[in-house]
């Protein structure tokens, strides 16, 4: 694939869920060659931050000629502080990706070198050990961006063939030379979003595959319910006039097609509706199944803003200061600060943490008897009181959910001044995303039990026969990986098997 200024989500996917080959244009090259070209040539006899000024509060201070590639190292070396676990080698993909979109830009005033040095490394699988904690989001993610880089002149440590090994030794077998300094890199691979953006297009991809498999589940929820399909009208829904909504009721609907679970209110109750005082089955179904359009609504609008916040920032030029060949000038400003990532992953842990909460609200219809009227407690197929079916798994998903519910506090507003006040208010974005991804990962948990309880209640109504093709499909890959249980065995290998399956796979497409 070839890297250009204008990567898309299905762009990225491609690169770090399948692997595939990045190339650098001759044209982009050329543009990143001429940016630096310009750089050299315009920084003689002026002065200009991070080039021959100290970094941060530090900037009142001129740097000498003769110590401008060791000021550049420096930086890399001084701000490789970071702390914690090592972040996931996806992420750090992802924010070697994100670094590299902005040096495709040209307005950086690096040497080529430095973009076709990261394309190896992602071509290669040499990902650096980035530390999770360090980043306050402003000024950009100075401290893991300097793990990166750190890489990049051959030293630290990186994963490498699933092993950890110290960066000369991979390079050198690898027949790759390390990143030769000139005046600007060290500042321009440390300074920018590209973490935080990283982490937050890899949580984003992983939020939109829960969501199909809540919605494709929702779907599945009303046929076991039987629930009138009216909740599902074209005609009901667009009186809405959220996208959300309607999309979501239109996705719903061509999953339920097939279905000879769900009922028709005008044959049901409006042609023949009998004259008996009370209704054996409910006229309307409990909200967390009749108003999953109303739910997934709102958090289906978030990911679609979320994907635009996300792309806009990836191709963007985020760090400082800026080289622009085409005016001619070298301008100083803040674009390295991460509001608009952190505000849009507080956004979406708060979406996620709802569609958790629907999940939530669902296994608790299945698993209690005198709600459903229709299935054992706890869907338990075995003998009740000696077999406990699904009863400690509620424990699980519920106590998952209350922690998210508590992580769903907002971390865009937590800002804390540093850096001698020099960064008097930062964003703290790379926080709010691996915020957002410890609560993708508990969603990921909980549907994981759900979709456990959806295939039991399946088996225990007998009706797989009945259920839509797209819904059949779901319960197929389910019983592919969980055989029908009677009998009390722990089922935490296959929760976490299923947890794979939800973030590997989209089941709208496969059906």
């Amino acid at each position: 694939m070839d890297i250009t200024r204008n990567l898309s989500l299905s762009d990225v996917e491609r690169v770090l869920y399948h692997h595939e080959p990045i190339h650098l244009p001759a044209a982009e090259r050329e543009h990143i060659a001429a940016c630096y070209d310009f750089l050299q040539a315009f920084s003689v006899g002026k002065v200009i931050y991070g080039i021959n000024t100290g970094f941060g509060p530090m900037a009142q201070w001129r740097i000498d000629d003769l110590h401008l590639r060791e000021l550049q190292y420096n930086i890399i070396r001084s701000h490789a502080v970071g702390a914690g676990r090592p972040l996931p080698e996806i992420c750090v993909r992802a924010a070697m990706l994100a670094r590299l979109q902005t040096f495709v830009q040209a307005r950086s005033g690096v040497h080529p070198q430095v973009v076709e040095l990261l394309i190896d490394l992602l071509n290669r699988g040499i990902t650096p050990i980035v530390p999770e904690h360090g980043s306050v989001g402003a000024s950009g993610d100075l401290v893991q961006l300097a793990h990166i880089a750190l890489a990049l002149i051959g030293e630290g440590e990186v994963l490498y063939r699933g092993e950890r090994r110290d960066t000369a030794s991979v390079l050198e077998s690898e027949h790759l030379q390390p990143l030769r300094i000139g005046i600007r890199e060290g500042l321009a691979v440390t300074n920018g979003t590209a973490v935080m953006t990283g982490i937050g297009l890899v949580n984003l991809l992983q939020a939109r595959r829960l969501f199909s498999w809540s919605l494709v589940s929702s779907v599945l929820m009303n046929e076991i319910a039987s629930s009138y399909d009216d909740f599902l009208s074209d005609t009901l829904n667009r009186l809405k006039h959220h996208p959300g909504q309607r999309t979501v009721a239109a996705r719903m609907r061509r999953c339920a097609q097939g279905s000879r679970c769900l009922l028709q209110r005008e044959v049901t109750l409006y042609r023949n509706p009998g004259d008996n005082p009370t209704f054996q089955h409910k006229v309307q179904p409990y909200y967390s199944l009749r108003c999953t359009p109303q739910i997934l609504g709102p958090v289906l609008d978030t990911l679609d803003h979320a994907e635009r916040i996300l792309l806009e920032e990836l191709n963007a030029v985020d760090d400082n200061p800026i080289v622009d060949p085409e005016s001619r000038n070298v301008y100083h400003g803040g674009n390295f600060h991460g509001d608009y990532v952190s505000f849009e992953m507080d956004k979406l842990k708060i979406a996620v943490t709802k569609m958790t909460l629907l999940a939530e609200r669902q296994l608790n219809y299945l698993f209690h008897d005198r709600i459903n009227g229709i299935l054992p407690p706890f869907v338990n197929l075995g003998t009740l009181g000696l077999n406990y079916g699904l009863q400690a798994a509620q424990f699980t998903a519920t106590s998952t959910t209350a922690e998210s519910q508590t992580l769903s506090n907002p971390m865009y507003i937590h800002t804390i001044p540093n850096n001698n006040d020099n960064q008097d208010i930062v964003s703290m974005g790379t926080n709010s995303a691996l915020l957002c991804r410890h609560v993708i990962e508990n969603a990921g948990q909980v549907l994981a039990i759900q979709l456990l309880a959806l295939a039991q209640a399946v088996d225990s109504l007998s009706i797989a026969d009945r259920l839509a093709p797209a819904t059949r499909s779901l319960y197929d890959r389910v019983r592919a990986l969980v055989p029908l249980f009677r009998d009390d065995t722990p089922k935490y290998r296959e929760i976490e098997q299923l947890q794979t399956l939800l973030f590997a796979t989209d089941p709208e497409t496969a059906a």
